[in-house]
């Protein structure tokens, strides 16, 4: 039980640190993204004459913006959940279900992280440079030179498959210590990150 709790802890701490930077980020990400698009707005329709690289730059922001708050939604409960079987179960066995239908989301996840990384952030449309995106002030960087490379954009959605991993395994751990009766000596998870989405 020591193990089980002190695992619990240590994901805790770890999952808490990446993810509040990660919501950071996202915020960012969004920011950006929200400025672009209005950016395309105002440029295609007041001046007739739109830069081609906002588009790909808002989708940018978009994927980095959830693979990097998907994992806190996830860790949260604020994935769209049906529960009527499990409120209709008693509770060990709703617990039991709990664990098994977390154990099947991580073999998922495992099987996204595989795909993810050999679909496409390793693949030649991976390794390939994007059509409009560029790095400021005509910075050469790679085998691209100027422009980004698209793994950049794909793996945004691989790292957060690993966040979720990491969430997965540590919401496991928390069902499994509750089953036993310990749920009482984990820490808590603040809900408060996601205000207004209760």
């Amino acid at each position: 039980m020591q193990i089980l709790l002190a695992a619990a802890g240590l994901l805790h701490w770890v999952n808490s640190r990446i993810l509040a930077i990660g919501r950071w980020i996202g915020i960012i990400a969004l920011a950006i993204m929200v400025c672009l698009i209005l950016g395309q707005v105002f440029f295609r329709y007041a001046l007739n004459d739109a830069p081609n690289w906002t588009e790909e730059g808002a989708r940018f922001g978009m994927l980095w913006m959830t693979g990097l708050v998907a994992p806190l939604a996830y860790r949260m409960g604020g994935f769209v959940a049906i529960d009527m079987l499990e409120a209709a179960l008693p509770k060990l066995l709703a617990g039991l279900l709990g664990v098994v239908l977390l154990g099947i989301s991580l073999w998922v996840l495992f099987i996204a992280w595989d795909r993810g990384l050999n679909n496409h952030v390793d693949t030649l449309s991976g390794r390939g440079c994007s059509s409009s995106l560029r790095w400021p002030f005509g910075i050469e960087i790679g085998k691209c030179g100027a422009k980004f490379q698209n793994n950049y954009q794909y793996s945004a959605l691989w790292v957060g498959v690993n966040l979720l991993i990491l969430v997965n395994i540590e919401l496991i751990i928390r069902q499994v210590v509750t089953l036993l009766g310990q749920g009482d000596r984990l820490p808590v998870i603040r809900h408060n990150a996601l205000a207004g989405a209760d």
